[in-house]
């Protein structure tokens, strides 16, 4: 399991996405069938951002959770989005645009968060914490830079344990999910990532130990997503 020891290469993570960038979006919807998005707004909304709250998210990608979370805090409030690879980062902006939001995004390696202590009310990260080399430190930047009492919220792949399902699923994310991920971006090898990537990360109780290890986080809970699918995991900052 993927705990505070050596994790994935971040430049070949990089590469990886980088890769797939501009034909990203068109494969999450796809492969999920559009769910993604309910399990971001599930997110936002149990994170209790509102209106004039200062949001930052974490590997932010082509910006969906950063969009997600600049509806719930209005034009009071302020989100910016980070990512360390800059081709994924390029989509963002005219993706917020196009929804008429404000966001800054910026590129930024959320080990190492160039942003003052306590700036933030909440941080977030969808779908990248399995990607950092340390997820501890990962998680530890993030309470940093987030003022005491407010959130860290982060969602992520799981394994799904349900009988039956479990197997229907493990073959779908083994078989099925590369091909198409494969044929819609022309990157298969990101898909088989993906999966491998999924099977290998703490979830669940196991993750609240990640969360826990940081020093900095207390209360940490999370919430399974259909039958394990994904989870979304909250801890308040000391």
């Amino acid at each position: 399991m993927t705990g505070a020891g050596k994790g994935p290469d971040p430049e070949k993570i990089c590469t990886l996405f980088g890769g797939i960038a501009r034909r990203y979006d068109r494969a999450n919807t796809i492969l999920s069938a559009g769910i993604h998005h309910f399990w971001r707004t599930a997110l936002v909304r149990w994170s209790g951002a509102g209106i004039g709250d200062q949001v930052l998210d974490c590997a932010t990608g082509t910006g969906d959770l950063a969009c997600a979370f600049k509806k719930a805090v209005g034009e009071e409030g302020d989100v910016v989005g980070t990512d360390f690879c800059e081709a994924m980062l390029e989509i963002a902006p005219e993706k917020a645009r196009q929804r008429g939001l404000e966001i800054r995004f910026e590129p930024a390696d959320v080990m190492n968060l160039p942003y003052d202590r306590d700036t933030f009310d909440h941080s977030a990260i969808a779908f990248g914490i399995r990607n950092v080399s340390n997820p501890v430190q990962g998680l530890r930047e993030m309470s940093r830079v987030t003022r005491p009492g407010g959130r860290v919220m982060v969602l992520e792949f799981g394994q799904v344990e349900m009988p039956v399902f479990k197997q229907i699923y493990r073959a779908y994310s083994r078989w099925i999910l590369p091909r198409v991920g494969g044929w819609v971006t022309g990157d298969r090898k990101a898909y088989e990532y993906l999966e491998k990537s999924s099977a290998r990360m703490d979830c669940g109780k196991d993750f609240l130990g990640l969360l826990q290890e940081t020093g900095t986080l207390v209360n940490a809970e999370y919430r399974g997503l259909m039958g394990g699918i994904a989870f979304m995991y909250r801890a308040r900052c000391v």
